[in-house]
């Protein structure tokens, strides 16, 4: 593992994934503030305070538009990479990040709750661009060990590099870290005050602005420049940096294979995909595990833990450090999947989360309603939020991304990641818009449909979803006929 191949990984993880961690916590522990900033500019501009019900709905599209942001982002990752590259197209996000910085932090100088809203969906861009956006395709016949989740991790590794597993698997990492330093930057000794809200939200541009300064000391990639714009001349000189020997030729002709490979194959679009009845079970399998991993509860975590920890009678002054807690578990139970996904496959890991999953959110709602008579219920839910987190990052959290390439052939992949991609920003969307209502309507009970959500797929999975580790796409094509 050479030095720049281990930098850049390490640059482009924590200026996108961690980045898109961050932005998924860091509107917990200011909620109360800006809503008190929404309140009060609204009173300004109109002599009267907004009714509760309006104000949720504000708050909750301030939450939830990072997620129509980031499915924009989605779509347009592939145009962006092949037009800039992997450093264009990462440093234009950049760019974008500190637009959205400079619009949160000077909202409340302006008394403008838009610049929020608007800073909100400028980093979903950036999120869908950059963390969960399309990944390139990977070569026929190929059986990678992993999917990276970003423009810049999947196109610097030769194609059968052993690499890959290693290294594609740290964004998922590096989102948790993103949220565990959302988690802790939101303590009250920190900037968890109403007078730092602004500046809280705005702290994206500091790890927008080391990527970008640091993005350009490091040389294009490998298989863009010779794939792309078949500079055999700058791949070689990029390949050689990266790996650390001068001997790299096996490594280029692998991707002139790679390249005459593509050019002679027709890509699959979106709607010759939903209309090919010989993927017909693979395609609606990618659609129900992205969709589940999104309405399995798991945003409503992130983006209000301190409501749900409130409801569940937790002190005010103990609730940020509780949730800190959560994030230090969430880094723990990332590490453990990773470390295991190779050992006991897709399938334990994916059913075996979804099914902790669903049996603590059933459990939220048991505790929950015993709370009045058995006090230390409390901290059962709290068990039980946590329970949540850990199956989610072993199992659910990855291996949707790794099995959506492993189900499909290189000319379907592409259509495959857009209509995976696509349900997993809508439903992340839905999620974050409709659960500040569905909590308030259905009380303790709002957690269940979290719990039907997270068994039914778990029970999809066990009986229709094969074993996809060591596998070939024919094997695995054989097993769903």
């Amino acid at each position: 593992l050479t030095f720049p191949l281990l930098s850049v990984t390490l640059l482009v993880s924590f200026g996108s994934s961690m980045l898109y961690g961050y932005n998924l916590a860091v509107v917990n522990s200011p909620a109360e503030y800006i809503k008190a900033f929404y309140n009060a500019t609204w009173s300004q501009r109109y002599g009267h305070g907004l009714a509760p019900g309006p104000l949720t709905l504000l708050y909750a599209l301030t939450v939830s538009i990072f997620a129509l942001g980031g499915l924009v982002g989605s779509l347009l990752v592939g145009v962006l990479v092949e037009q800039y590259g992997r450093n264009g197209a990462l440093s234009r996000s950049a760019l974008l990040v500190l637009l959205a910085g400079g619009f949160m932090g000077f909202s409340r100088e302006l008394g403008s709750p838009e610049m929020v809203i608007i800073g909100r969906s400028i980093t979903g861009l950036h999120s869908g661009g950059c963390c969960l956006g399309c990944a390139q395709p990977f070569p026929h016949g190929s059986n990678p060990t992993a999917i990276p989740r970003g423009v810049g991790e999947h196109s610097i590794f030769p194609t059968r590099s052993n690499l890959r597993g290693f290294l594609g698997l740290m964004p998922t990492l590096f989102i948790c870290l993103g949220v565990f330093c959302a988690q802790v930057l939101g303590l009250p000794e920190l900037l968890g005050k109403d007078r730092f809200w602004p500046l809280f939200l705005s702290m994206v541009v500091v790890p927008a602005s080391l990527q970008l300064l640091l993005l350009h000391c490091f040389p294009e990639s490998p298989r863009y420049l010779l794939i792309e714009r078949n500079d055999i001349c700058g791949a070689t000189r990029a390949l050689r940096r990266f790996l650390g020997t001068p001997d790299v030729q096996d490594v280029i002709e692998e991707m002139k294979e790679e390249r005459r490979s593509l050019s002679s194959m027709e890509m699959v679009s979106v709607w010759q995909l939903l209309r090919d009845r010989s993927v017909r079970w693979q395609t609606l399998s990618v659609a129900v595990v992205n969709a589940g991993m999104q309405l399995s509860g798991i945003d409503a975590i992130w983006f209000y833990t301190n409501t749900i920890f409130e409801n569940v009678g937790i002190p005010v002054s103990e609730i940020p450090y509780t949730t800190m807690g959560t994030g230090a578990i969430e880094i723990v139970a990332g590490l453990i999947g990773c470390l295991t996904i190779e050992r006991v496959g897709r399938r334990p890991l994916i059913i075996t989360g979804f099914c902790a999953m669903g049996v603590c959110s059933a459990g939220i709602t048991v505790s929950l309603l015993l709370q009045a008579a058995l006090p230390w219920m409390r901290y059962v839910s709290v068990a039980c939020v946590v329970g949540i987190i850990a199956g989610f990052c072993m199992g659910p959290a990855g291996v949707p991304f790794l099995m959506t390439a492993e189900l499909f052939t290189q000319s379907h992949r592409p259509a495959a990641y857009i209509v995976g991609g696509s349900l997993n920003w809508l439903c992340n969307f839905t999620v974050g818009f409709i659960f500040p209502f569905l909590q308030m309507s259905a009380g303790a009970f709002c957690y269940l449909v979290f719990c039907g959500v997270c068994l039914l797929v778990a029970l999809y999975v066990y009986l229709i979803i094969p074993e996809t580790k060591n596998k070939t796409f024919m094997e695995i094509s054989h097993i769903f006929a």
